[in-house]
Parts: structure tokens; C-alpha cells; sequence
């Protein structure tokens, strides 16, 4: 697949319209169109890296600010007390349907475990 073609890439371009949440130079934060809990919000980057498998070490800063924004979109989100769930799935056994890095933020209800 090429960006071009990359659902989430079409979001940070805005061809694509999404509910945003927060948005920084590197960062689009967005609530998901199939949520999994009352809040679901997806967390990219606005570079597109395909997975966490092949990031570089270059891109440690974006995907420490990913984590520092769901801390604070969950915050926002008064998910803080009661607790949230920050996933993100690489590969196609782990889950993986969007080949552009997204980090899920969850929470709004209690989170079972083992997730499936």
C-alpha cells in the first residue's frame, strides 16, 4: 500500500473528515468511527509510519509524544480517575488493520482482560 492510498494519511491531509480531539505538528488525535468504549480515540502520527516494527530510532520523540497525549487527552476526557487503556496493535496477528501507526485510547467503562 502506498501513503497515497493510506486511510489515516487522507485524515492528516484533511480529504478525509474526522471528529479531532487534539492536533500538534507531528500528532492528529481523532475519535473513532467504530468505538470499542464509550471513548475510543485514535492517536497518529502526521508522518506516516507504517507500524512500530519498522520505526527508526529517529522517531522516538513522535511516539513518546503519542503516549504524553493520551495521557492528556484522556485528562480531558475525565478518564484519569477511573482509569483508561492505551493499545496499539502491529501486524496482522496483533491486530493491525490500518498500516499507519495509531495508538487506541479506551475508556469511559471497565476494561475486561485478556482483551481477545
Amino acid at each position: 500500500m502506498s501513503i497515497a492510498d493510506c486511510l489515516f494519511c487522507k485524515i492528516v491531509a484533511g480529504e478525509i473528515l474526522a471528529d479531532a480531539v487534539h492536533r500538534t505538528e507531528g500528532l492528529l488525535a481523532f475519535r473513532d468511527i467504530n468505538p470499542q468504549a464509550p471513548v475510543h480515540i485514535l492517536i497518529i502520527p502526521t508522518e506516516h509510519i507504517t507500524s512500530l516494527d519498522v520505526a527508526l530510532d529517529g522517531h522516538r520523540d513522535v511516539l513518546g509524544e503519542m503516549m504524553l497525549a493520551a495521557r492528556d487527552i484522556a485528562r480531558a476526557e475525565d478518564l484519569a480517575d477511573a482509569g483508561y487503556r492505551t493499545v496499539m496493535n502491529i501486524g496482522a496477528d496483533g491486530g493491525q488493520t490500518v498500516h499507519h501507526v495509531h495508538l487506541h485510547l479506551l475508556g469511559g467503562r471497565a476494561l475486561a482482560w485478556p482483551p481477545g
